[in-house]
């Protein structure tokens, strides 16, 4: 797809995980937010970040991610807000910190596995805490689910192995629920949706048409229910 449909596609998103308000509130206050540095690797626009920079003004706040359009949002909306917010262009597997606090949410795939990002946030946050989001199989995966998500993907109880073994204390686990999935992923495909009801005719629909039906029946056919995100709250 051109630059236009990409920048729209996620605009309708409020952040690019399954994830409540009241989640989101209870996840910030279980990171016991205050002065320091607080990073998020994989940001993508960074809500998430913004909010946590609006609840603790005494954060130094650092979204890193490698999507130009996602930094940009991050950026105005930093703006719009009046927030000391910095959003760097950098792969999230080499920033080195160090920082008191970090968030790293959908985005073990930089770092090459989940292991490799527990390993690695342990260097960033030496002693602190980190709000961490992963997907786990909530079921037993059929061969589609598994040639979706890859063969890495672990259960919760290996996730939270996976955790102790990079020498983490998990102070707090919670997982999506149904209603957040389902709310994701029509909001995921909400923007595109709408542009292609108001433009049937356009030489690109077939190719938006294509893409959002097949999405919606990987979702409903193969993972939903099967697939599941956990968010745990890790200290050291």
């Amino acid at each position: 797809m051109d630059d236009e449909l990409n920048a729209l596609r996620r605009s309708r998103m409020r952040w690019n995980t399954p994830l409540s308000e009241p989640h989101a509130e209870l996840l910030l206050d279980r990171m016991a937010l205050g002065d320091g540095r607080l990073v998020d690797l994989g940001c993508g626009w960074g809500e998430l970040l913004l909010r946590a920079a609006a609840k603790a003004p005494g954060l130094r706040a650092t979204g890193v991610d490698t999507d130009v359009t996602g930094l940009e949002r991050g950026r105005s909306a930093a703006r719009e807000r009046g927030l000391a917010v910095e959003f760097t262009e950098s792969d999230a597997a080499t920033w080195d910190g160090p920082a008191d606090r970090a968030f790293c949410i959908g985005s073990a795939h930089a770092f090459g596995s989940t292991k490799a990002a527990l390993a690695r946030l342990a260097r960033v946050v030496p002693a602190g805490r980190v709000l961490y989001g992963d997907g786990f199989w909530a079921a037993p995966p059929a061969p589609a689910a598994l040639e979706i998500f890859g063969p890495d993907t672990l259960t919760l109880p290996a996730l939270l192995d996976a955790a102790a073994a990079a020498g983490w204390r998990v102070l707090h686990v919670s997982t999506a629920g149904r209603l957040e999935w389902d709310d994701f992923e029509s909001t995921s495909k909400l923007a595109w949706q709408e542009w292609l009801l108001a433009h049937p005719a356009d030489p690109r629909a077939g190719g938006v048409r294509e893409w959002l039906d097949e999405r919606l029946r990987q979702y409903v056919r193969d993972y939903r229910g099967v697939l599941g995100l956990a968010y745990l709250v890790l200290a050291r």
